[in-house]
């Protein structure tokens, strides 16, 4: 009997335009300098996406208060980088780590609650970090924000420019090797027990997965990530602010998923480029009303499913299922 290890069930090889999509992405801020600062929210904002998508997509944990780590991780950089080292991949791994021990700590309130109980238990957490961040303004700057954070240069060499070139240089590598992580733990043996989890937890603990060990590290691997991207968005812009644990922000983050597919770690990119095109589209032409539109986008985009609403003419095929990624 061959003793070859088998390939984990969806470890799908390199495509070839995944590449060159990635390619495209480090190109667009030499590209579109004129929108470096918009294509460095982007890449921030599909970290996040993709934090999440790690717990809901692989293991279908449900939370509404993922911004709790995004914060946490911002406000663990600006503090970094004001009474510590400005130095901004220190920073980041500084953050990152505060966030993964947080997540760590919140991982065993999740472990006998059901869909609810997590959802409110999630918002619980961040709706606490929020009033912390609030009261305690000796240290966060209460509501005026978390002010004056400045960064040294990346690498000791390249100062962070107005023009948000080296920021969105700095967000992408990070979101791309952060992205190729996830693919590597999602494509693994581990994955794949997470997805078993995801699909039936009492079967995957009657074969003898570890269903718990399983959901803590999960969890904590997705507060890390989403702890990177807070740190980003407080090093990139040189503030933090309350906003930052806000519900609305986990809000987003879960619409993003919807637009680009959960279970696909390519649907958290894909969701941030479009919500944060339509955010800054609609909002340029009418600012008042631009959620009303994107809840019509996405009303259109769950009744019709996003493979008609991209491929429109199997709107009149015979044989779809629904939607595909």
């Amino acid at each position: 009997m061959s003793t070859t290890p088998t390939r984990p069930v969806g470890a799908a090889r390199w495509r070839f335009w995944e590449p060159l999509l990635w390619l495209a992405a480090l190109l667009s801020p030499w590209l579109l300098k004129e929108h470096a600062l918009l294509i460095n929210e982007v890449a921030i904002v599909a970290l996040f996406a993709l934090s999440l998508d790690l717990i809901l997509g692989y293991t279908g944990i449900v939370s509404l208060g993922h911004a709790a780590f995004l914060g946490l991780g911002a406000y663990a950089a600006g503090l970094f980088a004001k009474h510590g080292m400005p130095d901004p991949l220190l920073g980041l791994a500084v953050a990152t780590a505060v966030s993964a021990v947080f997540g760590l700590l919140c991982a065993f309130t999740i472990l006998r609650g059901t869909d609810l109980t997590r959802i409110m238990v999630t918002l619980g957490v961040s709706l606490i970090l929020f009033e912390l961040a609030n009261k305690l303004d000796g240290i966060t700057g209460g509501a005026d924000g978390l002010q004056g954070v400045v960064m040294g240069p990346l690498l000791g060499r390249f100062d962070f420019d107005m023009y948000g070139q080296v920021a969105a240089w700095y967000s992408l590598a990070v979101l791309l090797v952060c992205f190729l992580l996830a693919r590597r733990l999602v494509h693994s043996p581990f994955g794949a027990t997470l997805m078993a989890v995801r699909d039936n937890p009492l079967r995957a603990m009657a074969i003898g997965i570890p269903v718990q060990a399983r959901l803590v590290v999960a969890y904590t691997l997705s507060a890390a990530l989403a702890g990177a991207s807070g740190a980003l968005l407080a090093q990139t812009s040189g503030f933090a602010s309350l906003n930052v644990f806000s519900v609305e922000r986990s809000a987003d983050v879960v619409l993003m998923l919807v637009i680009g597919g959960i279970g696909w770690l390519y649907g958290g990119v894909l969701g941030a480029v479009v919500f944060k095109l339509l955010h800054d589209v609609i909002a340029g032409i009418t600012p008042q009303y631009w959620t009303f539109w994107v809840g019509l986008f996405l009303v259109v985009l769950v009744l019709v499913g996003r493979d008609r609403l991209v491929r429109p003419w199997t709107w009149f095929g015979r044989g779809h299922r629904g939607d595909s990624r």
